[in-house]
């Protein structure tokens, strides 16, 4: 059985591929006839809808998820004997603190997020008991999300604090050795100062706990201090008055305060969450610019140096803008190895309370961060579908990878009863795709965000 999930951390895909192709190509060539059918089985549900005159495809996929989304959140693969801890850490902003820090490949953690790991270096698992004891902090870093000059695995500068509020930790009775489950929340995003390794093994870093800054008003930096007892207040101000005039009353300049620039950039990410795809209902999502920058931060396609770079801001206003402007290109998610298409980004939907993309953990202590889309283009599946050790309870998963440069993709998930809803979706690990921006209306099969679509950023 543990062959089997090899792939879930990208080890043999590409072998097993080849294989599977040598042993039995009748079973590949119906794998590909079921994912070509089931592109044309919607296509032909949509063209329907739309031409009676109903709904639209994500009204009709929003009302049709009959799933629990509160299930993917509790991790229950985990096993129902986790110790809950109470209690929460915060650090003070600007300042220097010593953290144990784990490196994952892969995995930019953003404050808010929810991050389940399983731990087998009995150094590791023994450094967690000691968090655990304590302040239950550690710090969550990503390394090889860029390459250097020379080829070597690089780590991230930016991180986040996780805190600890679920536990359990086994021995082994024939080997004695102890392994370990948890779930930590991400909490205050941070900056490695610098780092050491103990004579046990555990990373350990010097950070800066970095700061939420907000904008200050556009005139402050012009504006003399003995004048600022006669300005209004911002809060009372009718928006409509804030204008600058001359001595004869002649309007020179219209002056936004930050309080209401930061409502208008709530307002406009909720609009164009809506006009990307409905089913994320972004009316429901809260206004605090803060708390909603980190919840786009943790739920769009972005690869891990887009991530990093909307962690590095320090300003909420400033990651929504640059996150707007990511949203406003990106039409289309590639493999991040060939390029080719695999989804459009309203396909994406959302099964989970969190959000499309949540961090899950495979048997092997692999953390795959998955986005759930109702479709995919160009992916062939490998194996049998399986229900063991599923993140969605009543979901069997198939391995999935890119048709064209057989690079693990994720995997496909489908309904084992009749009455859940959607009875299938697939499950795209974010290391494994990238945005791209659409060019053409017409998208035909095989197509690369090479040819057909355009990367937003190197990495």
């Amino acid at each position: 059985m543990a062959d089997e999930f090899l792939p879930l951390l990208g080890i043999n895909v590409i072998d097993n591929a080849e294989n599977d192709e040598d042993s039995s190509s009748s079973d590949d060539d119906e794998n590909d006839l079921e994912e070509q059918n089931i592109d044309v089985d919607e296509e032909k549900e949509d063209d329907d809808e739309n031409s009676n005159g109903e709904n639209t495809n994500n009204t009709r996929r929003l009302q049709s998820i009959t799933f629990d989304t509160s299930l993917p959140g509790t991790h229950s693969y985990l096993g129902d004997d986790l110790e809950d801890i109470s209690g929460r850490t915060i650090y003070d902003e600007d300042g220097l603190v010593s953290l144990p820090l784990i490196k994952l490949p892969g995995m930019v953690l953003v404050p808010g997020q929810t991050i389940p790991l399983t731990l087998f270096h009995q150094h590791v698992v023994a450094m967690m008991k000691e968090v655990k004891d304590s302040d239950k902090t550690f710090g969550v870093v990503a390394y090889r999300y860029l390459e250097n000059e020379e080829g070597s695995p690089t780590t991230a500068n930016i991180g986040t604090t996780a805190e600890i509020f679920s536990y359990k930790d086994e021995t082994d009775d024939q080997t004695g050795l102890s392994s370990a489950s948890l779930m930590a929340k991400g909490r205050q995003r941070f900056k490695v100062v610098e780092s050491r390794r103990t004579n046990t093994g555990i990373l350990m870093a010097k950070v800066k706990i970095l700061k939420e800054r907000m904008l200050p008003e556009f005139l402050e930096g012009a504006r003399p201090p003995s004048h600022c007892k006669f300005c209004c207040n911002p809060v009372e101000q009718d928006p409509m008055e804030q204008t600058a005039v001359d001595r004869e009353g002649k309007v020179i300049a219209n002056v936004s305060y930050v309080k209401n620039r930061q409502e208008s950039v709530v307002q406009r990410m909720k609009q164009k969450l809506n006009k990307w795809n409905e089913t994320l209902q972004a009316d429901k999502l809260t206004n605090d610019p803060i708390e909603l920058s980190y919840w786009v931060c943790q739920n769009l396609p972005l690869d891990d140096s887009q991530r990093l770079n909307l962690l590095s801001l320090d300003s909420a206003v400033q990651r929504l803008r640059c996150a707007l402007s990511i949203m406003e290109k990106c039409s289309v998610i590639c493999c991040r190895e060939c390029k080719t298409h695999v989804a459009l980004t309203n396909d994406v939907f959302s099964l989970s309370l969190e959000g499309p993309l949540g961090a899950y953990v495979n048997p092997h202590g692999h953390v795959h961060e998955t986005l759930t889309v109702y479709k995919s283009q160009n992916i062939n599946l490998m194996g049998r579908p399986t229900k063991e050790h599923s993140w969605f309870p009543g979901y069997a998963w198939t391995i999935a990878y890119c048709r064209r440069c057989t690079n693990h993709m994720g995997w496909k998930f489908t309904a084992t009863t009749k009455n859940l809803t959607p009875q299938k979706f697939f499950g795209l690990t974010r290391g494994s795709v990238t945005p791209g921006m659409q060019q053409t209306d017409e998208l035909t099969d095989g197509d690369t965000c090479d040819a057909t679509y355009v990367k937003l950023y190197k990495t």
